[in-house]
């Protein structure tokens, strides 16, 4: 079948290809042959995975022309592959309302660990005080039902394969010889990504060290349902279907089953096959359970690498393009989330003219250490799943050192992401922090904070005198609401603060600014965040 574009909006019809193939969920206003098609767009973003597709609704909320290209046919994804977020991207996924889609098929648990310790942070002041476990085919089924919702194209079938930048947008190739020209180009298209490499953009780190097998299997025998740690490392199988029972893994009976072994030897970087699988089993389980039928086999390592930068004029990277890491911790799907969450409406009022472009500068100063400081826990992880006796030894003394309360709330807010800090200057200690998820009372009712922020804009809320902020200069771009809030002010990791009188909160839900109607310094966080004012 050719290469077809899909142009999504919020108009229900039924999605159908252009050869006749089956109908999905995803709302389609036109399936069409791209020899007809615009090839302009403000923004192209190349690969649509979890970080590509959360970047294009971001992108969509602030009615930017966004355009994904996929390589892919669909966004079925063959097998359950990887899966899991925690806190704060569950957050984030809240703050656009679309929390309760993820929630509904997935697991909760507390998940987050360091060494054989769980960093129980079920008393964590968020909604969402856990991990939640949900594989990638279902992740990506959500997100692109969600999609189907908002105005995005998506280019199925080919993949960008070089690109040529000027002063006003970029040239973008394709592998179908069908080019496209935007303003701006991001690269989500993974750790080995295209558009990093074309652009000369350094990707220095580490080396592997080990490697996975990871698979979706049949078994003729009943296998060693769980998790198994040896000198070579963690292994794990487990029946797809499972439940989460009083903080336990419960599998169901019958199916197929997931299988993570570690190999005795570095593999090679070609595509695992079914031997190469039962070799590994057979040496750490002395049997390969009677393996058949592979739905998908892959192979992960520890290799560290990221992005020495993040922009190369107007080419921009998120997600593994930017950053990879050994999946220990599970961290990866939720850094690219936050990626796109950051960048989209900076990108956004970058092309909608409301910010000036050194605003996309902020996007590398701020993500670049979260995700420094992320690597580093994913190393530490891996190195603590070593089982030689020196290892066992500092294992022990890290497990100890974690079920202690202080210990527990930093390492917990690491790898949940909730304590996650810009640096934006001296002040009250929300600034930079995410904001919480408030139960306020406005004027026309109770009124919970993220609600605000479901249409990706910025938000001045005052809990001060109703009426005390004017910000008529900026009265199209943010959004003023005046509100009451009477209940405990806490953050994670650093406990009880201060009230505030009033929030500026960016539509990635980081505050900021903090002050009252007479801090002068309202005016230029306005500006330095959402463009100059209007001219009376």
């Amino acid at each position: 079948m050719k290469p077809r574009a899909v142009l999504y909006n919020s108009e229900p019809r039924p999605r159908t290809y252009d050869d006749g193939s089956r109908e999905n969920a995803c709302v389609v206003l036109d399936v069409f042959d791209e020899s007809v098609a615009m090839t302009e767009h403000a923004v192209v973003i190349a690969g649509g995975g979890p970080a590509g597709m959360m970047l294009a609704a971001e992108l969509a909320l602030a009615k930017v022309d966004v355009a994904v290209v996929e390589r892919r046919p669909d966004h079925v994804l063959v097998g359950s592959r990887a899966g899991g977020f925690h806190s704060r991207a569950i957050e984030v996924l809240d703050q656009r309302g679309v929390a309760d889609r993820f929630l509904a098929e997935g697991q909760v648990a507390q998940a987050a660990m360091i060494g054989t310790t769980v960093l129980d942070m079920s008393d964590f002041p968020t909604r969402h005080p856990y991990s939640l476990g949900i594989w990638q085919n279902q992740i990506e089924r959500i997100m692109a039902d969600w999609i189907a919702e908002l105005p995005v194209r998506i280019y199925y079938g080919s993949e960008v394969t070089g690109f040529a930048q000027d002063d006003t947008g970029v040239d973008v190739e394709r592998s179908d010889g069908r080019p496209l020209r935007a303003e701006y180009l991001v690269g989500c298209d993974g750790g080995r990504s295209i558009i990093r490499r074309a652009a000369g953009i350094e990707f220095p780190g580490w080396d592997p060290t080990k490697s996975n097998l990871i698979a979706q299997v049949e078994v003729t025998e009943e296998p060693d349902l769980g998790i198994r740690q040896d000198a070579l490392g963690v292994h794990a199988i487990g029946r797809l279907e499972y439940e989460i029972r009083d903080g336990e893994v419960v599998y169901m009976d019958g199916g197929p089953v997931r299988v993570m072994v570690t190999e005795r030897q570095l593999g090679p970087s070609s595509e695992p096959s079914l031997l190469d699988l039962s070799e590994a089993l057979i040496a750490v389980y002395g049997t390969d359970f009677g393996i058949h039928s592979p739905t998908w086999i892959s192979r992960f390592t520890d290799m560290t690498r990221q992005a020495a930068a993040y922009r190369a004029g107007r080419v921009l990277l998120a997600g593994d393009s930017a950053h990879t890491h050994s999946p220990a911790g599970g961290q990866g799907l939720s850094l690219g989330i936050q990626d796109a969450v950051n960048l989209g409406w900076k990108l956004a009022q970058v092309i909608n003219g409301s910010a000036p472009e050194g605003l996309l500068d902020t996007y590398h100063d701020e993500r670049h250490p979260v995700a420094s400081r992320a690597l580093k826990h994913t190393m530490a992880q891996t190195a603590l799943q070593r089982q030689d006796e020196r290892t066992k030894a500092l294992v022990d003394l890290v497990s100890e050192l974690a079920m202690m309360d202080e210990p527990r709330k930093r390492l917990a807010g690491i790898v949940s992401g909730l304590d996650i800090h810009y640096e934006l200057g001296e002040g009250h200690p929300l600034l930079g922090r995410r904001m919480p998820d408030l139960d306020l009372v406005t004027a026309d009712g109770p009124l919970r904070l993220f609600t605000l922020l479901h249409a990706a804009e910025p938000v001045l809320l005052n809990l001060g005198e109703p009426g005390s902020f004017d910000i008529g200069p900026w009265a199209d771009r943010v959004r003023l609401t005046d509100a009451e809030y009477v209940g405990p002010w806490e953050l994670p990791v650093l406990g009880a603060v201060t009230a505030p009188t009033a929030v500026l909160i960016r539509p990635d839900g980081h505050v900021a600014w903090v002050g009252d109607r007479t801090d002068l310094g309202l005016p230029e966080a306005l500006t330095t965040w959402f463009g100059a004012a209007n001219a009376a």
